[in-house]
C-alpha cells in the first residue's frame, strides 16, 4: 500500500476554490444586495446565480477521494468498530454544523421584524430542529434553517454507502460495487430531482471521486480513467447533464495531479491551506454572515449601488473571518471545547 501524502496536491487548492464560489453563489442568489448589483452587473450575477452552483461537484468528487483515502486502508479490518467509525463522521459534521444553525437561527430572529425578505428562515419548531440535529430534514420535508444543509446531509449519507461498501463487502467485489452503484446514479438516480434529498442522486459524482483515488494509486491509471469516462459518456448519452462533464474533469485533474512528475507546490501555498481547511466552517456560518450584511445595507441604502457592491464584499470577507473563528473554536482538532470534553473524562488525578 503506497503511503498517503500529508497533503494531496490540488485538494487544498480545489477545496478553497469550492468555498469562495458558494460564497459568492449564495451572495448571488440571495438578495437584495445582488438584485441591486445586477442592475449593473447583469453578465456577472447571472453566472455567478446559473453556474455558481455547480461548485457542487467540486465537494462531491473531492469528497468521494478522501473517503476512498480514509476508507480503503482500513477495509475489513473495521468491521468490529463500524459504529465508532460513522459516529466520529457524524460529529464532525454536525457538531460546527449546529453552531452554525444556531447563530443562523439568533441572527434570523434579530432582523425579521425590521428585514422583510424571502431568505429570512422563519423561527424553528422543536421537531424542525430536531431534524437538523439528525440531518434528515430534507428527508422529512422541513425548511432548512441556512443554505447548504442539505449538503452536509447528503455528504452523511454517502460517507455511509461508501463505509458498507468498503468495510462490508470483500475488496474483490468492492469495485464492482462502486461502479456498479455509479452506474446506478448516474444512469437512474440522477435524473429524478425529486430523489436529490438522498445520497443516491449524487453518488455518481461521488464515485468518480473514489476510482479517482484508485487510479492514482494504480500501475495502470488508464484503466480507471477510461471507467470513469465511460461511465459519463453513457450517463450524457441517456440524459445530458453539464455537470456531469464538471465532475469527470475534476476526477481527472485529481488523478493527473498525484501520478503527474511536475511540481505542484504553488497549490500548497500556506494561505491556500488555511482556507482549505476552514472552508467546512465558512460553508456553514456563510448563511448567517450574508444575511445580516444583506439586513443593514437594505435597511440603510436600499437601491443604493456602491454600497450594495461593497456591501457583497464585505459580507464575503466577514465570512472567511466568521469561518475562521468557527474553526479555531469549535471544528479544529485544537478547539477548546474538545480539551474539556478530554478533561471530563480523564480518570481523577490524571493531568
Amino acid at each position: 500500500m503506497t503511503p498517503v501524502p500529508q497533503r494531496l496536491p490540488g485538494i487544498d487548492a480545489l477545496k478553497a476554490l469550492a468555498c469562495v464560489l458558494i460564497v459568492w453563489h449564495h451572495l448571488a442568489f440571495y438578495g437584495p444586495m445582488s438584485d441591486v448589483v445586477h442592475g449593473a452587473a447583469p453578465a456577472l450575477i447571472n453566472w455567478l446565480y446559473d453556474y455558481g452552483r455547480m461548485v457542487v461537484q467540486v465537494f462531491l468528487v473531492v469528497g468521494g477521494f478522501l473517503a476512498a483515502a480514509a476508507l480503503e486502508p482500513q477495509g475489513l479490518a473495521a468491521r468490529p468498530r463500524t459504529g465508532a467509525l460513522l459516529g466520529r463522521r457524524y460529529l464532525r459534521l454536525a457538531v460546527p454544523l449546529m453552531v452554525a444553525v444556531m447563530v443562523t437561527v439568533a441572527v434570523s430572529a434579530a432582523v425579521r421584524p425590521w428585514f422583510a425578505h424571502p431568505s429570512v428562515p422563519d423561527a424553528p419548531a422543536f421537531l424542525q430542529l430536531l431534524a437538523h440535529v439528525f440531518l434528515v430534514q430534507d428527508v422529512l420535508g422541513h425548511e432548512a434553517l441556512s443554505a447548504g444543509i442539505w449538503y452536509v446531509a447528503i455528504d452523511f449519507q454517502l460517507f455511509l454507502i461508501s463505509a458498507g461498501l468498503f468495510i462490508w463487502m470483500p475488496q474483490a467485489w468492492r469495485s464492482a460495487g462502486v461502479v456498479v452503484l455509479a452506474a446506478a446514479s448516474l444512469l437512474f438516480f440522477n435524473r429524478y430531482p425529486g430523489l436529490d434529498m438522498t445520497g443516491l442522486y449524487f453518488f455518481g459524482s461521488y464515485a468518480l471521486g473514489i476510482m479517482a483515488w484508485w487510479a492514482s494509486r494504480s500501475q495502470r491509471p488508464w484503466r480507471w480513467l477510461a471507467c470513469m469516462a465511460l461511465l459519463v459518456a453513457a450517463a450524457l448519452w441517456v440524459d445530458f447533464r453539464g455537470r456531469l462533464l464538471l465532475a469527470l474533469g475534476i476526477s481527472v485533474s485529481l488523478v493527473w495531479l498525484q501520478v503527474g512528475a511536475v511540481s505542484w507546490q504553488w497549490l500548497q501555498a500556506p494561505w491556500l491551506v488555511k482556507l482549505a481547511q476552514m472552508s467546512y466552517s465558512v460553508f456553514l456560518i456563510h448563511f448567517a454572515v450574508c444575511l445580516l450584511v444583506n439586513a443593514v445595507v437594505s435597511h440603510l441604502w436600499p437601491a443604493h449601488i456602491v454600497a450594495s457592491s461593497l456591501g457583497m464584499f464585505a459580507a464575503f470577507a466577514l465570512s472567511l473571518l466568521a469561518g475562521w473563528a468557527l474553526y479555531r473554536g469549535v471544528e479544529s482538532p485544537n478547539a477548546f471545547w474538545r480539551g474539556l470534553r478530554l478533561r471530563a473524562v480523564s480518570p481523577r488525578g490524571s493531568p
